[in-house]
């Protein structure tokens, strides 16, 4: 039989709740918090669903961490963000990494190696001046380490535009698959070729804006981004 190597590392957990434990593919789930936490801090961009006038909605949005707190930001007159006013917004945050496309010798069994987090609970408004400048500081950073102090912090007018959220990391579960193709045992002996695909995200060398002026040298934040290119 093939190795099924789907567990996370374990180690300290968030309590699992009714919305957090999983129907299917238990053996892949974790609440394990360090690993919630390398998976929400390596991607750039999370999917938050929420619900208007009775009919789902998902939308893309920029995130970044700090502790146990996921901030979220958009325009003032986006409609998520203008819903969360008052009482907050109940939503669902999910991140996805694709890690490799696995190839089985059965159509049946091929998949996908992932990482992925699902969080749930109520966003609610930073109003706070203090915390949303550090929440906007820490999501320039989280696209570029380093990028907040390379660039003019937003004025009067530019916070007045932007809408910052707020979700508490506590109901909170992490899936993962890795490893080769689960071949039901007959199948190993086909003569199909098996295996995986290894998928990673590559950022490109630096292209500057048009109006750069020739000469500017590319920040080492920026060239630390993209791995040294």
């Amino acid at each position: 039989m093939p190795v099924r190597q789907d567990r996370p590392v374990t180690g300290a957990d968030y309590p699992p709740t009714a919305r957090t434990r999983a129907s299917r593919s238990r053996e892949r789930v974790s609440y394990d918090r360090a690993t919630v936490h390398a998976v929400l801090d390596e991607a750039v961009v999370c999917h938050v669903g929420f619900v208007v006038d009775g009919r789902p909605v998902v939308l893309p949005q920029l995130h970044t961490r700090v502790g146990e707190r996921l901030y979220l930001h958009g325009s003032t007159g986006a409609r998520a963000l203008r819903m969360a006013g008052g009482d907050g917004l109940d939503v669902c945050v999910t991140v996805t990494l694709l890690d490799g496309l696995v190839l089985a010798r059965s159509a049946f069994h091929h998949s996908i190696n992932y990482r992925s987090v699902v969080a749930h609970g109520t966003a609610v408004v930073v109003d706070d001046p203090d915390e949303k400048s550090a929440a906007l500081i820490a999501l320039v950073d989280g696209v570029v380490p380093g990028r907040s102090a390379g660039s003019r912090v937003p004025d009067r007018r530019e916070l007045a535009a932007t809408t910052v959220l707020r979700l508490d990391l506590a109901e909170v579960s992490v899936k993962v698959r890795s490893g080769p193709p689960s071949d039901e045992p007959a199948d190993v002996s086909l003569p199909y070729w098996a295996g995986v695909l290894p998928v990673g995200t590559v950022v490109g060398a630096p292209v500057a804006a048009p109006d750069v002026p020739p000469g500017t040298a590319v920040p080492a934040h920026v060239i630390a981004r993209t791995g040294g290119r």
